[in-house]
């Protein structure tokens, strides 16, 4: 990797640089995937829908796979666009397509995959349309912005028999992978309780005017699906995440990465039961429609998990600003993207306190090792195998749900019961109709043939 490459990757958020294999948890979700091969000595030309921000990282953490080409960028924003195009031209010696509509994006043959880094509220109607289409696709967290459309994205992976890898980056990780040989080694005892948490010390966007988008930007196109209103700066581009018809605020940007490590360290699917509260507790004046303080307490089998968030505060529990804990009889796990540790439970025999398992210190994380160019190079190699990659539609699709019923409880101000069979809230019409998609403006729900899709 150049030193140009891998400045560029930290500066955009991305982790890690060295391609590597994913180690035994990947074959985890190993199986065969229906398509055509793409064999090991073809270039594999891959486009990105949305570059302004994840969308970029995840194509230049791509390139360092042998055999991975930037062939089109698309954005709603000329001015982003541009500047994209620029910078893969200067990166890689050959300037992409670009285009504003992801359509004509899909409608080039000589594309293998499709990179899905738009807001929330996109990812369903383009994953299936790549789907359609004959593409693999990488689609960013969360898969979708609703459980109906969760389903749908699942069913369309299956019956176009595509490779679809969902960027929580974070299974792909070797230090997130050793915490968790540690978790099933047993060495903690019964795990009777999970802790997840994301405290972001990013300012909450205060009120503005509405006001005319900025030239280069088709605001239409940016909706898409969602409700017609005025273009506000402050649900636009890195804001949109704070409004609830084009993402889920902190729950489903943060909650899915996090959420996802407890689901595969306890085997769980979907919880039984969730509650949640929160509010703007921190910015009470703020524009934001979604939490800045929220707190979710969801009831699995035999273990409970919460979740918490805060905006605009950056130290949480244990002393950090995100992580994840399983609190089991003889001690505690934790680990976040720094790396991981565990602390003893202590107790009492003859009169000596003693250690009922051996606290471990701080595993450091390698810092080329954290997940995201790991997560590529699984990607790029299922492609070529057709077997399933580590995070796809169904995993993904899994953690998408969970983080929707905490959303879900919230708005709804009480627990709700979960039938994961049914797909279903029981009892309760208004949390039911929270989990379908409203599509406007023309935008029609996608629509998949076929049996329904599994949610893991």
């Amino acid at each position: 990797m150049s030193t140009t490459r891998r400045s560029f990757l930290y500066g955009m958020g991305g982790l890690g640089a060295a391609a590597a294999g994913l180690g035994n948890l990947g074959a985890a979700f190993a199986g065969p995937v229906r398509g055509r091969a793409v064999a090991a000595s073809d270039r594999i030309r891959v486009g990105v829908i949305g570059c302004r921000g994840m969308g970029t990282t995840d194509m230049r953490s791509m390139l360092d796979v042998d055999g991975v080409e930037c062939a089109a960028l698309c954005d709603v924003d000329g001015n982003v666009l541009g500047e994209r195009v620029k910078s893969f031209e200067d990166l890689t010696g050959g300037m992409p397509d670009s285009y504003g509509d992801y359509r004509k994006l899909l409608e080039d043959d000589q594309i293998d995959a499709v990179i899905i880094a738009t807001p929330d509220h996109w990812h369903c109607k383009i994953m299936v349309d790549a789907c359609e289409a004959g593409k693999d696709v990488y689609v960013e967290k969360p898969m979708a912005n609703s459980i109906e459309e969760v389903r749908v994205m699942q069913r369309a992976a299956r019956e176009y028999g595509r490779v679809v890898q969902v960027g929580q980056w974070q299974r792909s990780g070797k230090h997130w992978q050793d915490a968790m040989e540690y978790l099933w080694s047993g060495e903690l005892g019964q795990i009777r309780s999970a802790k997840t948490w994301a405290y972001m010390g990013w300012a909450a966007p205060m009120p503005a005017p509405d006001s005319q988008p900025p030239a280069g930007v088709d605001y239409d196109m940016w909706l898409g699906p969602a409700k017609k209103r005025p273009f506000n700066k402050h649900r636009f581009h890195w804001d949109f995440r704070w409004y609830w018809d084009y993402a889920g605020g902190l729950m489903t940007d943060w909650g899915v990465h996090l959420i996802d490590i407890v689901l595969m360290g306890m085997k769980a699917t979907a919880p039984k039961s969730v509650m949640s509260l929160g509010g703007p507790f921190g910015y009470p004046g703020s524009a934001m429609e979604t939490p800045d303080t929220q707190q979710a307490i969801y009831e699995y089998d035999d273990f409970t998990m919460t979740w918490e968030h805060s905006l605009g505060i950056s130290l949480g529990p244990h002393q950090r600003g995100h992580g994840v804990s399983f609190t089991g009889n003889n001690g505690t796990l934790i680990v976040d993207r720094g790396g991981w540790e565990v602390l003893a439970e202590t107790g009492s025999k003859d009169g000596e306190r003693y250690e009922k398992t051996p606290a471990i210190a701080r595993q450091v994380a390698d810092r080329d090792q954290r997940g995201l160019d790991q997560h590529s190079q699984n990607f790029i190699d299922c492609m070529r195998t057709r077997e399933q990659p580590v995070c796809n539609a169904d995993v993904g699709g899994l953690v998408a749900i969970n983080a929707h019923l905490g959303n879900i409880a919230f708005r709804t101000g009480r627990r709700v019961y979960w039938d994961h069979g049914a797909g279903r809230v029981v009892g309760d019409d208004e949390a039911n109709a929270l989990l379908r998609a409203e599509y406007h403006n023309g935008w029609q729900f996608p629509q998949v043939s076929g049996a329904e899709a599994s949610a893991g």
